[in-house]
């Protein structure tokens, strides 16, 4: 089921003021190299229920000296559509070097990386990293947001112990609160209890 209803969501900015939002599809660095179609705004939006478990995970990581860092949240069906119809154009490969560079872009569909209905657009999906408060960098992960490829998966054994680390500091946060795991991107979650688990939204982020 598809709905425009975006009366159940929020801002993160708002719900999560600790926040620092890099929102990746708003701006060009990104796979496809292009603001995508459906973010009119650098905001990230959640419906309410993922909203209040997210800001339960930020305090429990700023007690341990981290804030999150939020590439993705809420996408809208036009921008799922958007990666579809770049994924089958094979031409456009502008970005490859930087994101798949292990793969041909024509395997990008039948490997699962690319979809026609995304758990993002269902509003209680999150994309994120940690900000060491410390350092004032992005924590190290071992792997850059958004890489396809095994390097991306959480329990990947070919990265240093730090970033071992640091992906499991992030796992253990979101799942302490209600938050699943993805088996091939380390950061990316979904509240376990989605409001809305069988109906995608169409409203743009902004």
């Amino acid at each position: 089921m598809f709905s425009d209803d975006l009366s159940g969501f929020v801002s993160i900015g708002e719900a999560v003021p600790d926040a620092i939002l890099e929102i990746r599809y708003y701006s060009t660095f990104n796979f496809i190299g292009d603001r995508i179609e459906g973010y009119e705004r650098p905001v990230a939006l959640l419906t309410r229920e993922a909203a209040s478990r997210l800001k339960e995970v930020s305090s429990d990581l700023a007690e341990k000296g981290y804030r999150l860092k939020i590439f993705d949240a809420y996408r809208p069906q036009k921008a799922v559509d958007h990666f579809m119809r770049w994924a089958e154009d094979a031409s456009d490969i502008r970005m490859k070097q930087y994101f798949y560079p292990d793969l041909r872009k024509t395997d990008l569909i039948p490997g699962g990386y690319i979809a026609r209905l995304s758990g993002h657009s269902r509003g209680s999906t999150v994309d994120l990293t940690l900000f060491d408060m410390r350092t004032q960098k992005e924590v190290d992960m071992g792997g850059p947001f958004d890489f396809f490829g095994e390097r991306s998966h959480p329990d990947y054994s070919g990265i240093q112990e730090s970033q071992v680390a640091g992906r499991m500091l992030l796992r253990g946060a979101m799942l302490r609160r209600g938050f699943r795991p993805l088996a091939s991107e380390w950061w990316h979650f979904t509240l376990e209890n989605e409001p809305y688990p069988d109906t995608y939204f169409t409203f743009p982020v902004r």
